[in-house]
């Protein structure tokens, strides 16, 4: 018996989105700084550890005194979070899925990120 168009498209999408639910159960999540949370100096907390695209990144801190914007490269390299290229986000226990490629954070308060509060994830 052969499928009809409409069977044959719904067949696809229950598909797609299998596959889509098994990549993100496979997730890992990933408290920034581990610990010490989203703070000064944790450019180098990446070392040594693989991320994939849809991993969860965790940036614990005091909402008062931090926030976390997701830039591109050049902000991530300027500290800028000049408007169209920044994403702001300012709970205290914020949770970014990590996209294919380089994925760069920031802190927006005064001073904080030329002081080292940034950080650098590549995923596969």
């Amino acid at each position: 018996m052969a499928m009809g168009r409409g069977s044959a498209t719904a067949v696809l999408v229950v598909f797609v989105l299998v596959v889509l639910s098994s990549e993100w159960a496979d997730a890992a999540t990933y408290t920034v700084g581990d610990r010490g949370g989203w703070t000064f100096n944790v450019a180098a907390w990446p070392r040594g550890k693989t991320f994939r695209a849809g991993d969860i990144l965790v940036f614990n801190y005091a909402s008062a005194a931090h926030n976390v914007v997701a830039v591109n490269k050049v902000g991530y390299q300027k500290c800028s979070t000049t408007p169209g290229n920044a994403k702001v986000y300012q709970t205290g226990k914020d949770r970014i899925r990590l996209a294919k490629g380089q994925n760069f954070f920031i802190c927006s308060f005064p001073g904080h990120c030329q002081s080292g509060m940034k950080v650098a994830v590549t995923a596969t």
